[in-house]
């Protein structure tokens, strides 16, 4: 079972960006959580950290043939990136959008989400440990339709 972890713009500075927002916790600690929850699990993440809405669109469908589902932090693209949304649409694989700060109690344009209408689910305002959540269901769904 293979999960395709993606984080989209800036979320390469987290731990020293806003922290008071995203909290302490740098993207490598972030990952090797996922990896370690992952290796429990049996399954196996290949991630990708990218600031270019192209490189995520590439990765997406360079890798859709080969995996089981997505785990996406977006960042800023989740507000306007209609290509990353079809994309994840055009993969037909499950997806779980992340968003370590709740987007609903900031700033009026973080509450439209773009991708949200074709993943499985949004966790927003979790941390870190929306990642986990998000991986646990992706997982847990590839084992129920096996």
């Amino acid at each position: 079972m293979r999960i395709l972890l993606i984080n989209g713009p800036n979320l390469n500075m987290l731990g020293t960006r806003e922290p008071e927002v995203y909290g302490r916790d740098t993207l490598d600690e972030i990952v090797a959580r996922v990896h370690s929850m992952a290796q429990e699990l049996g399954a196996e993440v290949t991630a990708l950290q990218s600031n270019h809405e192209g490189a995520i669109v590439d990765f997406i469908q360079e890798n859709q043939a080969s995996a089981d589902g997505i785990v996406i932090n977006p960042g800023a693209f989740g507000h306007y990136s209609y290509a990353i949304r079809d994309a994840i649409s055009g993969s037909n694989l499950p997806a779980v959008e992340v968003h370590i700060s709740n987007v609903h109690a900031r700033e009026h344009f973080r509450e439209q989400l773009v991708l949200s209408g074709v993943c499985k689910g949004v966790i927003t305002g979790l941390g870190w440990r929306g990642y986990l959540y998000a991986l646990d269901l992706l997982v847990s769904m590839a084992k129920e339709e096996k």
